[in-house]
């Protein structure tokens, strides 16, 4: 039986022999049942999560206040799914004695306080009262902050972004409060502006890209217009990013996130993008049309075929998302006797990699950010290309070392390879091939660990200094050639390489001779 928290108005309905519990809401036009294509069931898979929440819950009513769960987690759960974060908003009590009611039962980490959040450790759980916002400065930061406990839901409701992240619910009373209209959105697929202060807030239209893509929403048209008009005046890069980050991660179909992008305007505040837009390609390798549409439906494979891990999920799909950017700066078409007039890219995956550097700078600081995507977007065509001229273990050995991960490098040209429809998804032999000769090598998920290292060159006798870098490079570049696998042949090479290099010098400043006779 799927069980809901029960309220004193319920209704029980059979449905494949399974009893399903409807809860009643109160939205604008009075009381009704949320007896939809889908029913509302509020259901907390975390034990201790649950078990917090009506504590607090409990706490609140004796002491004549009101708690009502808010925002992500009763969207989640009118969407079928298990919150595994809670938001609860405290009505009728003042914050000093919420604050002492609390500590009763759990430790408080009071560093929102000012903002009217109390944090409770140890719990994916912020406890709040409502409060009101206005504008104040720039960005998203740039609000002054009102707590007020007698607030109405319906006006702290007001300040929230969507229609969908305004609804409350009261988990003793199991009563839905609505007074946006957002069910009915949810139910219509429809992403919509709750009130007028959405445009206070410039990340508001990046996490209605995220939206779009991760529940594959519509965004209603009067939230569109309005999008136009919102500038990302003074939005800090990790909240910038904090939206990608979700769209990537998260998105379901991430082409719907970016085509909302385009629409509302803000593409031109990622003008890499930008320039994908309206690039034409070739239609016999592209039948399905310019370089943006073509990287819409990448991401799209991308997210079809996540691994689970979020972070070599983000790293492919922000490779993906940037594989082509070197395709404006380089396509032209072909002057010669041979295939006149079709379009040519030659090297545009090396030429992408300023423009996703720029890109990625709007966003993160985060060096090994850099590190692991660029090398993916430069080398993105390398499997195809080792696997026509079937290349050599030295090669593969090579391409580790410098993408770190092939098996990375393989998902992100299977996307560029399967985001071309009509063309079909079957097999991607070049792939499969370096796969398979990267992981027979060891180096399918991690670039060659060097053999030779400085502690051995300090055991050869070298003393550490400038010396130290070129030796253990050459080494580095012989283990890569496969010229020796073992530490007692690395430190031969090194020997050899050191005696050369003395030699060398020796031979480029020969010590001047001293005559000793008087």
């Amino acid at each position: 039986m799927a069980r809901c928290a029960l309220g004193r108005q319920r209704r029980v309905v059979e449905e494949g022999g399974e009893s399903r519990v409807l809860i009643r809401f109160q939205g604008t036009h009075g009381v009704l049942f949320a007896n939809m294509d889908r029913s509302f069931c509020l259901n907390i898979e975390d034990l201790p999560l649950r078990q917090a929440m009506e504590q607090v819950c409990d706490l609140v009513h004796r002491e004549g206040g009101r708690a009502l769960l808010v925002g992500g987690s009763v969207r989640d759960a009118a969407l079928g799914c298990s919150p595994v974060d809670l938001d609860i908003e405290v009505y009728g009590i003042q914050p000093d004695r919420l604050i002492a009611l609390l500590e009763q039962r759990f430790s408080l980490d009071l560093v929102g306080r000012a903002f009217g959040v109390i944090k409770l450790r140890g719990l994916e759980i912020d406890v709040s009262l409502p409060r009101s916002e206005s504008k104040a400065g720039l960005g998203h930061r740039g609000f002054n902050v009102l707590s007020d406990p007698f607030m109405t839901v319906q006006d702290a409701a007001k300040r929230r972004d969507f229609t969908l992240n305004a609804i409350a619910y009261d988990p003793l009373q199991s009563e839905l409060i609505d007074p946006y209209n957002g069910l009915r959105d949810l139910e219509a697929g429809l992403l919509r502006h709750t009130s007028e202060k959405f445009s206070e807030d410039p990340l508001r239209v990046l996490r209605a890209m995220q939206f779009v893509a991760r529940f594959e929403f519509d965004v209603a048209a009067e939230t569109v217009a309005l999008c136009r008009d919102i500038e990302p005046e003074g939005l800090p890069k990790e909240r910038i990013f904090g939206e990608w980050r979700k769209l990537l991660e998260s998105g379901k179909k991430p082409s719907r996130g970016l085509a909302f992008l385009l629409d509302c305007g803000w593409l031109q505040y990622f003008p890499e993008l930008e320039t994908l837009v309206g690039c034409a390609q070739d239609t016999k390798w592209h039948p399905e049309g310019d370089v943006w549409v073509h990287t819409l439906h990448a991401l799209d494979v991308v997210a079809d075929e996540r691994i689970g891990d979020a972070r070599e999920d983000l790293i492919v799909g922000l490779a993906v998302l940037c594989h082509d950017l070197g395709k404006p700066l380089v396509s032209e078409r072909s002057r010669g006797s041979v295939d006149v007039g079709r379009i040519r890219a030659i090297g545009h995956e090396r030429a992408g990699e300023a423009p996703c550097r720029s890109f990625l700078e709007r966003m993160t600081e985060e060096k090994e950010i850099f590190e692991q995507v660029l090398p993916l977007v430069g080398s993105h065509l390398a499997p195809r290309q080792l696997h026509q001229v079937k290349a050599s273990d030295a090669a593969v050995r090579r391409l580790a070392s410098k993408v770190k991960r092939i098996d990375r490098l393989v998902r992100v040209a299977r996307a560029d390879q399967f985001g071309r429809p009509p063309l079909p998804k079957d097999e991607f032999p070049p792939g499969e091939w370096l796969l398979e000769r990267a992981q027979a090598l060891e180096v399918a998920d991690q670039a060659p660990s060097p053999i030779v290292l400085g502690r051995h060159l300090m055991e050869l006798g070298l003393e550490p200094g400038p010396t130290f870098g070129p030796v253990l490079a050459a080494c580095y570049e012989a283990q890569l050639d496969g010229k020796f696998f073992s530490i007692e042949e690395g430190m031969l090479l090194a020997e050899r390489i050191i005696a050369q290099r003395k030699a060398q010098a020796e031979a480029r400043h020969p010590t001047d001779e001293v005559d000793s006779r008087d």
